[in-house]
């Protein structure tokens, strides 16, 4: 499944026919994006497509063809559901990298960057209304349930621009990856159960699944920022560091009230925001890898695995789910 990337996602087939029937949503699924985010006008069309073309997982798609084992696949509405969720996503990340001021996505020119951040965010706005077209044809329930995932992912980014005020800092963040990275990949599992014509308990696992594996998913990409020595994050290690975001390691030495030499030092350097110098910077990284906070993220992020594992409970012992399974596996492991 390389050419799919699930090679990076860390899923295992036990089944072949399992494998074939997801590559197939998967293939479906990308010639029906390039149809969708088609337009008339050749730079709106260069503009949508250029997120698209510059690749991705699809970890959304695959849980809602994932999803869709649960009852039939190969059911008409699978494909389209998929493709509402991930042309949601894209242009979710239109819109993140205009607040984020970011000039690479994915390896290439973002978009802002490009064109202008005015062109982005309309671009983005163009996906959202090619996503809700399509939500239509599938039914209300469908516009709904995407209706109101929207709402999420917009109130989990007003948290984290406004930040945790007078609440926790590490709840805070908890609570802001469930909004803004969870409840998209919930509603990929719950799309794919439904529009596969699952039964309503197995369909209510799924989305419990989809929200816990992507906080899981999303926490475990923030401490290979700091753990990896390669780019297996997608980004120069320590990128998050060096931008001043306060993933969970970070929020959790701060928050620490360890006396020692190292989490004292640690602690006086984080507290000064985004560490650009790169003597400081490399020093950080050092002491985040073998901090206590770093040990105590994994312990988070493991947790969160087993609890995405034990929401599959109601579902049949089968494939699809030995699939998703080996997803809390990965997760688990991939950071040590």
């Amino acid at each position: 499944m390389a050419a799919l990337g699930l090679d990076t996602i860390g899923l295992e087939f036990a089944d072949a026919r399992v494998e074939a029937s997801v590559a197939s949503v998967l293939a479906n699924v990308e010639t029906e994006l390039r149809d969708n985010v088609a337009s008339a006008d050749p730079m709106v069309d260069e503009a949508a497509r250029h997120l698209m073309d510059a690749g991705g997982k699809r970890f959304r798609p695959l849980l809602v063809a994932l999803g869709a084992q649960f009852g039939d696949p190969t059911a008409p509405q699978v494909v389209p559901a998929a493709v509402v969720i991930e042309l949601t996503h894209l242009a979710t990340l239109y819109h993140d990298d205009v607040m984020d001021e970011a000039p690479v996505r994915r390896g290439a020119s973002s978009a802002n960057s490009r064109w202008g951040n005015s062109v982005a965010i309309l671009v983005g706005d163009y996906l959202f209304a090619r996503a809700a077209d399509i939500a239509a044809d599938l039914g209300t329930e469908a516009v709904r349930l995407q209706a109101r995932t929207f709402a999420r992912l917009v109130h989990g980014q007003i948290a984290e621009t406004v930040g945790p005020r007078d609440a926790d800092p590490v709840a805070h963040y908890l609570s802001v990856i469930a909004e803004k990275t969870g409840s998209l990949i919930a509603t990929s599992a719950r799309f794919g159960g439904m529009f596969g014509g699952a039964q309503p308990s197995h369909i209510e696992a799924l989305a419990g699944y989809g929200e816990t594996i992507g906080v899981a998913f999303q926490l475990s990409d923030d401490l290979l920022d700091i753990s990896s020595e390669s780019v297996q994050s997608g980004k120069t290690p320590g990128t998050d560091l060096r931008e001043g975001v306060p993933t969970l390691p970070v929020l959790y030495a701060l928050g620490a009230d360890d006396g020692d030499a190292a989490s004292v030092r640690l602690r006086e350097i984080l507290a000064l925001g985004p560490v650009t110098d790169d003597a400081l910077h490399a020093e950080a990284l050092g002491l985040l890898r073998e901090s206590p906070a770093l040990k105590r993220a994994r312990e988070t992020v493991r947790s969160y695995a087993e609890e995405a594992r034990s929401c599959l409970a109601p579902l049949p012992d089968s494939a699809p789910r030995q699939a998703l399974e080996s997803l809390c596996d990965f997760i688990a492991d991939r950071t040590g």
